[in-house]
């Protein structure tokens, strides 16, 4: 990293000077090839840190015995950030390893120079407190990282459910009519023309869904999507029943003011919705209608879909996908849902969610 190299020269330069100025330390010159030599292992402490603190304090220990003066120079200290490099970007293995080198050094340093009580722990406080950043930094990297895994977790999940929620309805609904569309193929030819330009339709309605979403997806800049097409809302369950050209009907019926609930509650609502009646129209056996009620108060907004067909069938297979979405994007927004066969025939979908959004 540029950090890195930035901070190789500022030794370097400031061995040097020590080296010019410094007339008091004893083989000044030697130091300064030392310390010089050893900067560059500071472009590897981020990738190789044990061995970087192995080289550095096996050479800086070497020097006074091979010299028999105990005097360090002042740049020295840089091995302090190869201290706190082995403890954050280090494996745990090597954070031991290379923390036993430093101790053994250290002692042994304080043993040659004969070092008071007072200086140990001063030395051992600067090692301590090298080691301490170290951990600190690497624990908030692990936090950081695991905040980063759970939040690329419910990103997925939410594009599992808008994706089922939006092309599995258009998919859905291609299949109903392409099977009604085979139905009246030799009886009603006009009929099977119908059902092709409604399948089309759909299709493209699929196709604009799809590339939205890829949209949002790929764009780097989220702060202008006003050419991205709107979330739905409460109001534009109208569209449910004008599509369902074919199959059972669909009725939509809205109480209560919609119009300031929250945007995601807005969307939510619809979603679910879509979803509901996608199922009715696909497992519902003989269901000639399918109702929407949507209800809002001062605080919450209330759906509930029903059909008037054979449900016995979804009571014994587990839960789909669906279902599944519905159910975590409502508990996402503080609110709940329920699903199950309906008193006297059919099934019933109902979902209780917060108007304003401050469950979010």
């Amino acid at each position: 990293m540029w950090r890195d190299r930035a901070l190789v020269g500022v030794l370097v330069v400031a061995a040097t000077l020590e080296a010019v100025l410094r007339t008091d330390l004893p083989w000044r010159g030697l130091w300064a090839v030392v310390v010089i030599g050893l900067a560059p292992t500071l472009l590897w402490r981020r990738t190789r840190p044990l061995l970087v603190v192995a080289v550095a304090f096996g050479v800086t220990g070497l020097v006074p015995l091979v010299t028999g003066d105990r005097a360090e120079p002042y740049t020295a200290a840089f091995m302090l950030v190869l201290v706190y490099s082995v403890v954050r970007w280090g494996s745990g293995r090597e954070a031991v390893t290379g923390l036993v080198i430093v101790v053994g050094a250290a002692s042994l340093s304080l043993a040659l120079r004969q070092a008071v009580l007072a200086d140990a722990i001063g030395g051992a406080a600067v090692v301590f407190s090298a080691v301490a950043l170290g951990a600190a930094l690497r624990y908030r990297a692990r936090s950081r990282t695991r905040e980063l895994a759970q939040v690329k977790l419910l990103e997925r999940e939410r594009l599992a459910r808008d994706l089922h929620d939006t092309v599995a309805h258009h998919v859905s609904a291609i299949a109903i009519r392409a099977q009604a569309g085979l139905a009246t193929s030799v009886s009603q030819p006009d009929a099977a023309a119908d059902a092709l330009r409604l399948i089309e339709a759909e299709a493209s309605r699929a196709l604009a869904e799809m590339r939205a979403m890829v949209r949002v997806l790929r764009r780097d800049d989220l702060v202008d999507l006003v050419d991205l097409e709107p979330s739905p809302r409460i109001a534009d369950l109208g569209q449910l029943s004008a599509r369902a050209r074919t199959g059972p009907s669909v009725e939509v019926s809205l109480s209560g003011d919609v119009d300031d609930v929250h945007p995601s509650i807005g969307a939510a609502t619809y979603r679910l919705a879509q979803e509901a009646v996608t199922n009715a129209r696909r497992h519902a056996r003989h269901a000639t209608l399918i109702e929407v009620r949507v209800a809002a108060d001062d605080t919450s907004v209330h759906l509930r879909v029903s059909d008037d067909g054979e449900g016995s069938a979804r009571r014994t297979t587990p839960p789909g996908y669906g279902l599944i979405g519905m159910f975590e994007r409502v508990d996402l927004l503080g609110g709940t849902c329920a699903a199950g066969p309906g008193r006297d025939r059919g099934w019933t979908v109902t979902a209780t969610l917060p108007r304003t959004g401050s469950a979010l």
